[in-house]
Order: C-alpha cells, then sequence, then structure tokens
C-alpha cells in the first residue's frame, strides 16, 4: 500500500470517528421539564431546559410548541389540549440540531354538571341501531348501524315515519351523519371510507377515505368545518371540499383524556359528544378540546321498552327551530325532546 492511500485511510477513519463521537454527544441531550410526568394544567407555567450530561458547548437553544416558537418559560394558556410536541433547536456553532419531547397539557377546571327536563316523548323505531342524528332545515335525518342493517334516513320525528330510506350495502357498518350545504357526510365505521349524499335525492354524489384516524365514529359540523371523531379522544377537522384530515383537537378534562368519543352534535359553539357505552353527553370546547361540561341522561334508558336488543344510548340532534336537543339510543322505541341547564 503506498504511502498516500494509507494517508487517505487515516483521515477518513478519523472523520467518522469525529462524526460518530459528535453524534454520540448529540444523543445524549435531551429536554426536561418541571412538571410532574411533563403535564401542565392551563394557566400554569413550565419550564423547559436541556439535559446535558457531557456538557457539550452550546451556543443558544429555542423552542417550539405547536409550531409556535415559545419562551422556556411558558405560561400555558392558548394551546390545544393533549398530547403535545416540543421541539429544541440548538445551535452548537457550526451546526445546530433539533430534539424534541411530549408534554401534557390539562384543562385547568372541573366539567361543569348540566341536569335536563324532558319535553316531549316521540316513537322511534325500535329497530333502527341509532348511530347518527341531526335535523336540517326542520327535517330529522338519522344513520343506522349494524352489518346487513346500515341505512340513511330521513324521518317525520313526530310520528316516527320514514319518509326516505336507502340500505348501505351489507358490507358496510353505518355510522355518524351531519348535514352542510345540502350535502350528507355518513361515515362507516372499519370500512375507512365515508359517503356523501344530495340531501334532497339522497344520490350519492362522493366517497372519500379516512387519514390518520382510521375508524369512522361521530360527525358534525360548524358550518364551515366537519369535525369527525373515531373513538379515541381525538377529534379531526375535515376540510369539507377536500375531506382531509387537516388537523384534530384531543378531548382532555383537568385529569386526563377522555375516550370513546362517539356521536357528536354541533350546539350553539360547542360540541355535544357522547361516549360509547356510557350513557352521557360531554361538552366540548372546539378550540382547544376542553370537556367545559357533562349531562347524565342514563334515566332515559330505563324509560324506554326493554328488551334483548336494547343497546346504549347513541343519537343527539340539536333542534335550532325549538332550541331542544333530541336524544335516543341503539334500538330504543322513543325519541326524547329535552331542555338541558346547567345545574
Amino acid at each position: 500500500m503506498s504511502i498516500n492511500k494509507f494517508l487517505i485511510i487515516i483521515v477518513i477513519g478519523l472523520f467518522f470517528v469525529s462524526c460518530g463521537d459528535s453524534k454520540s454527544k448529540i444523543s445524549s441531550l435531551s429536554i426536561s421539564t418541571n412538571a410532574k410526568d411533563n403535564a401542565v394544567a392551563l394557566g400554569n407555567t413550565i419550564k423547559f431546559s436541556i439535559n446535558n450530561p457531557e456538557n457539550i458547548d452550546i451556543k443558544s437553544v429555542s423552542y417550539k410548541l405547536d409550531d409556535k416558537p415559545i419562551q422556556e418559560n411558558l405560561e400555558v394558556s392558548n394551546f390545544k389540549l393533549g398530547v403535545q410536541t416540543v421541539t429544541a433547536t440548538i445551535d452548537l456553532g457550526d451546526t445546530s440540531e433539533a430534539i424534541s419531547t411530549k408534554i401534557t397539557i390539562l384543562n385547568n377546571q372541573l366539567p361543569k354538571i348540566y341536569g335536563y327536563k324532558i319535553i316531549n316523548e316521540y316513537p322511534h323505531d325500535i329497530t333502527s341501531y341509532t348511530q347518527g342524528l341531526e335535523f336540517y332545515n326542520g327535517e330529522l335525518y338519522e344513520s343506522t348501524g349494524q352489518y346487513g342493517e346500515s341505512k340513511l334516513r330521513k324521518v317525520d320525528f313526530k310520528t316516527g315515519e320514514v319518509l326516505k330510506n336507502i340500505d348501505l350495502s351489507s358490507s358496510y357498518f353505518g355510522e355518524g351523519l351531519t348535514i352542510l350545504n345540502d350535502k350528507i357526510y355518513q361515515l362507516t365505521w372499519q370500512e375507512n371510507i365515508g359517503f356523501v349524499y344530495d340531501v334532497n335525492t339522497f344520490e350519492k354524489t362522493n366517497s372519500f377515505k379516512y387519514g390518520q384516524s382510521k375508524e369512522g365514529w361521530g360527525i358534525c359540523n360548524n358550518g364551515s368545518i366537519l369535525y369527525k371523531s373515531d373513538g379515541t379522544e381525538n377529534i379531526w377537522l375535515l376540510n369539507p371540499e377536500t375531506l382531509t384530515e387537516d388537523s384534530k383537537i384531543q378531548v382532555y378534562t383537568n385529569k386526563g383524556k377522555i375516550i370513546g368519543i362517539n356521536e357528536m352534535e354541533w350546539v350553539n359553539g360547542k360540541i355535544f359528544a357522547n361516549r360509547y357505552q356510557k350513557n352521557g353527553v360531554a361538552i366540548i370546547n372546539p378550540e382547544n378540546g376542553a370537556v367545559e361540561g357533562v349531562i347524565d341522561f342514563s334515566p332515559l334508558r330505563s324509560m324506554v321498552t326493554q328488551h334483548q336488543g336494547l343497546d346504549v344510548l347513541n343519537g343527539i340532534a340539536y333542534n335550532p327551530e325549538t332550541q331542544t336537543l333530541f336524544i335516543t339510543g341503539k334500538r330504543w322505541d322513543k325519541l326524547f325532546e329535552v331542555e338541558v341547564f346547567e345545574k
């Protein structure tokens, strides 16, 4: 071997050793906080620092939360709740590196307790495995589930008469529905597809695949954005034109996450959502995911005909004309019109 080749091998070897040492040192860096389990409630301050066991020469550090620049002492206020990523960009002089950690942002208030008063009771199809319920222009629409039983319906809520009906293919398990700009958006459960119909004809005009959400549970809208649940604590925000999941909120209280978010309804700027297998409704702030109130509707189940197929509450519709909620469940033979009030 020539001397030149020998020198080249030594230089290359030193280069890789140097890079390896640098990466090893950088990998030793981590983000620390002053919060227990990295959890902080709204209104409190969390402090970030860099754990630097090998005393690497750090020129400066900058932090971001939810892609927004933050200070190392952060008073948590206008951020979404739930698990969020904090990224630290570390300036080492000749290079910079980014490291990250997870923190959990909690609400700082207990949910308020709400009661209800029954205004009316109406007949409801006892065979309907109700998944979605919504008023649109004074008319009630319903989506039902189970393979081989899933339907999309328009119903006379006062009599229970089915005014319009289409059956889904037996390969689909129907889930929630919502209506925006004369379009019905209906979810399926595990088939990773939603359908769009003309509200007047029930003609299917489009379909869409889910993104990160994987499953379809409940859906509602605020007049411009679709909100979709998937059975976890996540509620995904969809653009009604592209039907892509642009962002999400996570449903949290002052204690932790609330999973099983199912059928949803938009009511005066809030999301009313029931939890699967829980005969109650959570009132959710759509900006940050905070559970601001809860309503226990469990007594309603005892007021319907008790039979072998009877299942949980699932079906929330707000009628803006009467400013009342309509509540039913899976295979319930009654639809309850109620007024809600804070206790």
